[in-house]
């Protein structure tokens, strides 16, 4: 089993900023890669970023000049930083782990850009 403890969605204005932070526990490799997807309102969910267990990074090209993705192994924790925030990054932002070809879901966290 594994669980997860999403956290640092809510409302911003157009330009501010937010921090998502997503820690996983239970069966599962402190060096799993981690990452986010998104679901915008009616829209399908989709991949936006990942991160190994080294560090290295993965972005969408929609927000790669503005995300920025971290970890901290021994937390079991990854953080989501999102600068300059458009209505159009609105969306649920899911955390997912992938270990052992499989992977595994947070319950979301809602990021919503208005004025």
């Amino acid at each position: 089993q594994v669980d997860f403890v999403e956290s640092g969605g809510g409302l911003v204005q157009p330009g501010g900023s937010l921090r998502l932070s997503c820690t996983v526990s239970g069966s599962i490799s402190a060096t799993a890669v981690m990452g986010w997807y998104r679901q915008p309102p009616g829209k399908m969910r989709d991949w936006i970023v990942s991160i190994l267990g080294s560090g290295g990074t993965n972005y969408d090209k929609l927000v790669r000049d503005r995300f920025t993705i971290s970890r901290d192994n021994a937390k079991r924790t990854a953080y989501l930083q999102m600068n300059n925030l458009k209505p159009e990054d609105t969306a649920v932002y899911y955390c997912y782990a992938l270990w052992s070809g499989e992977t595994y879901w947070g319950q979301g966290t809602q990021v919503t850009v208005s004025s």
